[in-house]
């Protein structure tokens, strides 16, 4: 005799292990190096973003990055003493592009890739001399 509450927990389950996360969407993105010397920015204010992919990350006060270039997007800026990452189907080491005083998104260095934040979110950057 079939079981409907079984079935539904069966189907539920195989349901749930075919759900994965979305991929981070990416460009193909070229970094031009800085020739100048290193800027560092401390983020002011914690900023908490929202990936596409659903996933958040936090900004702590206080954390530093260093400037390591550009590209078409805004300025690069690398952790300092850490590691940041953003997640999708997979989890990608991530610098922040900053453009002004909004972030715009994301450069992967372990691609080369950018990856945007929709929509860009304010950030409340000094800068510190490094």
């Amino acid at each position: 005799m079939l079981n409907i509450r079984g079935l539904g927990v069966a189907s539920a389950a195989a349901w749930a292990l075919c759900a994965c996360a979305p991929a981070i969407q990416v460009q193909t993105s070229q970094l031009t190096a800085q020739n100048t010397p290193r800027q560092m920015v401390r983020i002011v204010r914690p900023v908490v973003l929202r990936l596409a992919t659903g996933y958040s990350r936090k900004l702590r006060e206080g954390s530093t990055w260093r400037s390591i270039g550009v590209l078409p997007q805004g300025s690069v800026y690398r952790p300092v003493g850490s590691e940041f990452t953003i997640e999708g189907r997979q989890v990608h080491e991530a610098y922040l592009v900053i453009d002004g005083d909004r972030l715009v998104g994301f450069y992967l260095p372990g691609e080369s890739n950018f990856s945007a934040l929709e929509p860009p979110q304010s950030i409340q950057i000094e800068k510190i001399n490094g």
